[in-house]
């Protein structure tokens, strides 16, 4: 069945359990039936015998009348006329009608010598039709008398059938009616089911344009918005390879250019600039630039794979990694006075990365710094603030919004993923970053959450 439509599976499910129920019921209600149709019967034969004992008098009646209303008290009369009766005296005298046989007339003599209530009920067969009779002891013209009062059980039967054939066409009246509602409902169920399967197939096609728009709030309104989400997520990768692409081509094709055309200008015995060492220094720079520019890219997809996996933390002393960086890269900078404001200061995280973070923002800095750096870090609530500043120009305003997105380049940017790999880096330790520029200079400031023994 798994292989049919959703909405046909569903009107299937709801029709065997109508069908189901209804089976159930036919087998149940006729028990049911018989048992409450045959306490019925001994009601009855009960309320009869009662009426003959008080010889239908005045006051019976009205007690008859006040106790179950004129219309109870009238159903009541008219059950009782279903009712036969006969007498069994003391002396054994019996008037019975023929329609009894000897041998139960005979049962019901031994079993009112057996009998020690005054009242009691039996069962029995009459030429192999089943009969329900009460045999009570009572008084009778001054005579000790029992009053054998019976039913023929055709009388429950029809009964049972009567009612029973009414509930069998009332059920099979609403099976067949619910069946219609119930196929329209499996359609309705299964429709957005069916539009999201038609806009998943869109997705796995590359047809990102169109909008997964489902006005649900149930399980099946999730699902849609997850596929919108997958949607929006698709779109936004793919704009971001195309970026890629359109980027990384013209980034990597130029020093890829200049070292081809260095390469064959020498081998022609041409040295572009002027002479051989120098012709071999632009080579080896542009190679430099590409090799760092490779090894950008491949840092940004381990980023990618870490936001996925997670990473490694432990907690290390930030300050102290500041200096190590700082003395591995101020040789290329002789001419500026760092100054560096470091107490000591833990954090937790991955060290590998903060180094990458530390080295990004200090090339950044020596790039653009006239003569002073300024490296510090003070508290800020719950949070570690690092603060590296130069007295380089203001950073454009408009570079200045989008100043940690890929490939977004300043003045002397290179290639634009230094500081998109920073940002990516502070963001998976739940940092943050920013810049700011200032009347003498320009400030960048992260933001780290402190160590939890701190």
């Amino acid at each position: 069945m798994k292989n049919k439509p959703l909405f046909l599976q569903i009107w299937i499910v709801f029709a065997a359990i109508t069908l189901s129920i209804s089976i159930i019921l036919s087998v149940i209600l006729p028990l049911t039936l018989r048992d409450f149709f045959t306490e019925e019967i001994y009601a009855t034969i009960e309320s009869a015998q009662k009426l003959m004992f008080s010889n239908y008098n005045l006051s019976s009646f009205r007690d008859l009348f006040e106790s179950e209303g004129f219309e109870g008290a009238r159903k009541t009369l008219e059950n009782i006329r279903t009712v036969n009766h006969f007498f069994i005296y003391d002396n054994m005298q019996i008037i019975v009608p023929s329609s009894l046989s000897t041998d139960f007339i005979r049962e019901v003599v031994n079993q009112i010598n057996n009998q020690e209530n005054i009242s009691q009920r039996y069962s029995g067969e009459v030429n192999g039709e089943k009969i329900f009779y009460v045999i009570t002891k009572g008084t009778a013209l001054n005579q000790n008398v029992y009053l054998v009062s019976y039913m023929w059980d055709s009388y429950r039967q029809d009964l049972v059938q009567t009612l029973f054939r009414r509930l069998a066409l009332v059920m099979f009246i609403v099976s067949v009616l619910s069946w219609i509602p119930a196929i329209l409902l499996s359609k309705y169920l299964s429709r957005p089911l069916v539009t999201l399967e038609k806009k998943v197939k869109k997705l796995a096609d590359y047809e990102w344009d169109d909008p997964v728009e489902v006005d649900r709030e149930d399980e099946i309104g999730r699902l849609g918005k997850s596929i919108e989400q997958l949607r929006n997520q698709l779109i936004y990768q793919e704009e971001m390879q195309r970026s890629f692409l359109q980027n990384i081509s013209h980034e990597l094709k130029t020093p890829v250019m200049v070292i081809r055309s260095f390469a064959q200008a020498i081998r022609d015995g041409i040295y572009p600039k002027d002479d051989l060492d120098s012709s071999v220094a632009v080579i080896d720079d542009e190679a430099e630039r590409l090799e760092k520019r490779i090894k950008n890219l491949l840092y940004i997809t381990k980023l990618d794979y870490l936001n996925t996996n997670g990473f490694t933390s432990e907690i290390f002393s930030l300050d102290e990694l500041i200096k190590n960086v700082v003395e591995r890269l101020s040789w290329s900078r002789t001419d500026i006075d760092w100054q560096l404001e470091l107490p000591s200061t833990e954090i937790k995280g991955d060290l590998e990365l903060w180094r990458v973070v530390i080295e990004n923002l200090l090339d950044n800095q020596m790039r653009y710094a006239k003569n002073t750096i300024l490296i510090s870090l003070t508290n800020r609530g719950n949070n570690t603030l690092l603060r590296m500043w130069n007295d380089g120009p203001n950073i454009e305003a408009k570079v200045l919004n989008s100043l940690f997105t890929k490939y977004n380049k300043g003045e002397k940017g290179q290639f634009g993923l230094g500081l998109s790999i920073v940002q990516r880096i502070v963001n998976l330790h739940e940092g943050n970053i920013w810049a700011e520029n200032n009347d003498n200079g320009v400030s960048f400031f992260v933001e780290i959450p402190k160590s939890p023994d701190n």
